[in-house]
This record gives C-alpha cells, structure tokens and sequence, in this order.
C-alpha cells in the first residue's frame, strides 16, 4: 500500500439522498418486464407443480411411443413368407441349378423357419405307415 500513494484531494461527496434512493433504482432496473415472458406457456405456470410433472411425464413417453410405433418394419414375416410361397417350385429349383453359388448348410441354417407345417408336402405317407414304424421302434419297459 506504500507503493501507491493517496488522491491528493478527497473525493467528491454523494449527492443528497443518494444511498436512500439506490436500492429502489436497482430494484427498478433488475425486475422482468412484462413483454419479456412469452405468453404461449403462460397457461403452464397456472398448473399446479405435480399437474405439470405428470404433463411432462406424457409428453416424454407419448415421444417414446410415438418413435416405437413410426419405427416398425413395413414388411411383415407373414406377407415376406406369401411373396416367398406364390414363386412357382420349378423356378425356385431352376434358379438355384442354374446359379454359380451353391447352397451350403450354413446358409440354410440362417433361413428363418415358416409357421407352416410343411412335413405333409414331403412325407407321402398314410397314418397307418406311420403307425407301423412306431411300432417297430424297440420300447424299454421301464417306460411303461
């Protein structure tokens, strides 16, 4: 504080009244003015405090259900299965003869399954066959 010296003269003193009338001017200057709330959410500050926390509670999860509902796929297994079932079975076979790729194991393995029973296209066999073969089979009497 040495090193500074003081004004030489002191200053001047405040004008009459001036700390009386000082915080009012600073109250002036720091409140809102009206224009500056926006009045398309006016009405949100009427709702009480948890009418507005439920509010806001549909509005996040309508958002969420709404993107769960746009984000659905257009085609559906069922009508990809129909595409799949009206191509004739010889052009499925000339394709895949005529076609330089091979159908491995693995590649049938990644097909999903159809919902149809298809055994009875496959298998041409009567019930009383089939009932022959399970009597065949050897039966343990423990089973029994």
């Amino acid at each position: 504080m040495d090193d500074h010296p003081r004004r030489p003269q002191p200053l001047a003193p405040p004008p009459d009244g001036y700390f009386d009338r000082l915080p009012t001017q600073i109250m002036a200057r720091v409140q809102p003015g009206a224009s500056q709330e926006p009045a398309a959410f006016g009405w949100l500050k009427a709702l009480s405090l948890p009418l507005r926390t439920a509010l806001g509670s549909v509005v996040v999860l309508g958002g969420f259900a709404a993107t769960f509902l746009l984000n659905q796929p257009t085609n559906t297994p069922h009508l990809v299965h129909a595409n799949l079932a009206s191509v004739p079975r010889a052009e499925m076979v000339q394709y895949l003869l005529a076609s330089d790729e091979r159908v491995s194991l693995s590649d049938l393995s990644e097909l999903p399954v159809a919902d149809q029973d298809m055994v009875h296209e496959y298998l041409n066999v009567s019930p009383a066959e089939v009932q022959a073969a399970l009597d065949e089979q050897p039966t343990e009497p423990s089973y029994l």
